[in-house]
């Protein structure tokens, strides 16, 4: 702990005399430096955690956080009865069976590979946010009317689509119905490269088609689910898909989504073999891992700023020692140990440290602010109106204890130079 005349000396060290007002301006630069370093790691870290968090939500409105399937197979039978034993495991809200399929969407104008998800709307919208996405249309409306019509291709006049009598509902991605050239109301063509059980014929597997009416378009914010996801209900999805009274799997929501690994193993021990539960982080790893990794290296890069800065701090403790010797062999002379003058210097450089972070703090704020608040983005291209923004106080706490340490890093050789002098030889000339 420093005493107060060491406290004294080290502030008056780093204010500059009438006669030569480069200690000022070195010391100016110094804090100059490590403000810039603070600001831009704080920037940087609250911008990248914005993206991370704002692609999280847009994940977790698309898709539950945990899924539930057989290891065995493809499908389970007794969904209802695995439903509620689910929905009794501690910290789980809600959770829906689903149908997950590749098939294909054929308009007048386009045909598209996309993925459908069999699902029941009124339980749905307990697991995710499909309810709030919904742009145009109605989510209800999904649940279908009649019993639908096959068509087999041999019945289909060539470059023509089959009649739309009793169309079954679906729900496309806005970027999806662009693609295809529909809207709600307009009727499609679902067709399944399996085909249907028993339509073998003398060469090849005959595709199942259905007609279906679109009844609701979403948007979720994610050109990957909006360009490639579409809606069944779910029994229609079952006798679409020869599947019966089957699901793919179950869909979970729970109460923390930071938990939802140690939920997914109680489910899993709930259940037993062969049911597996996945949480989302798992079923998005590689994404997560990536998006980890990459602020994880922009801050090491950014530490750079800082540690730059310290030489600064270095080049001006090693003037103030230059300087100063014959005040620095007069303390020494009356006493003062050569701990009591190393904490001299390091003081200053502390000072340093700690100024250039408290004012970096607050001006990295500013420009997140003004970040977030002017610069906009035209929503025609891009799928956000602004950068999102959000700081954590872990983030703030590791900037601000980089750079101080950093600092105090910078003070070690200036210090033990200065601790080293001689008072004989500083004051043989005086």
């Amino acid at each position: 702990m420093p005493n107060s005349y060491e406290i004294f000396i080290g502030l008056r060290y780093l204010r500059a005399k009438r006669r030569n007002r480069t200690i000022s301006l070195n010391t100016v630069v110094s804090i100059t430096g490590i403000t810039l370093g603070v600001a831009a790691l704080i920037g940087t870290l609250g911008i990248m955690t914005g993206f991370k968090e704002d692609l999280q939500a847009k994940i977790l409105g698309t898709t539950s956080h945990i899924v539930v399937q057989d290891r065995t197979r493809d499908s389970i039978a007794d969904y209802d009865a695995l439903v509620a034993k689910v929905e009794q495991t501690p910290h789980v809200l809600a959770a829906t069976p689903f149908i997950y399929r590749q098939v294909m969407l054929t308009s007048q104008s386009a045909v598209q590979g996309v993925v459908v998800r069999g699902i029941d709307p009124k339980r749905e919208i307990r697991v995710t946010e499909l309810g709030k996405n919904i742009a145009t249309g109605r989510l209800e409306d999904l649940e279908s009317g009649p019993a639908p019509q096959e068509h087999s291709p041999a019945t289909i006049a060539p470059g023509a689509l089959p009649a739309p009598s009793h169309p079954i509902g679906i729900v496309l991605g806005k970027e999806l119905a662009l693609r295809l050239g529909v809207t709600v109301g307009d009727t499609l063509n679902l067709v399944s490269p399996v085909g249907s059980a028993g339509s073998l014929n003398a060469v090849m597997m005959t595709p199942k088609i259905r007609t279906v009416r679109v009844v609701a378009i979403f948007q979720s914010g994610m050109y990957e689910y909006d360009s490639s996801l579409a809606y069944l209900s779910l029994a229609e999805a079952q006798k679409f898909f020869n599947m019966g009274a089957a699901s793919t799997g179950i869909e979970v929501k729970v109460d923390d989504i930071f938990q939802a690994a140690e939920i997914s193993r109680a489910i899993e021990q709930s259940l037993g073999f062969p049911y597996w539960a996945r949480d989302w982080m798992q079923l998005n790893r590689n994404l997560f891992s990536a998006l980890k990794l990459e602020k994880t290296m922009m801050f090491l890069l950014l530490v750079l700023i800082i540690t730059v800065a310290s030489f600064n701090i270095i080049s001006t403790l090693t003037m103030i020692v230059t300087e100063k010797q014959r005040e620095i062999a007069i303390l020494k002379a009356m006493g003062a140990t050569r701990r009591a003058i190393m904490r001299i210097f390091m003081l200053n450089g502390l000072i340093i440290g700690f100024t250039g972070t408290a004012i970096g703090i607050p001006l990295g704020y500013a420009f997140l602010f003004l970040i977030e608040k002017y610069w906009t983005f035209d929503q025609t291209v891009y799928y956000i109106a602004h950068i999102p923004v959000h700081i954590q106080a872990l983030d703030i706490l590791l900037v601000s204890c980089s750079a101080i340490l950093i600092s105090f890093a910078a003070t070690v050789y200036p210090s033990l130079q200065a601790a080293k002098l001689d008072p004989a030889a500083a004051l043989r000339y005086e």
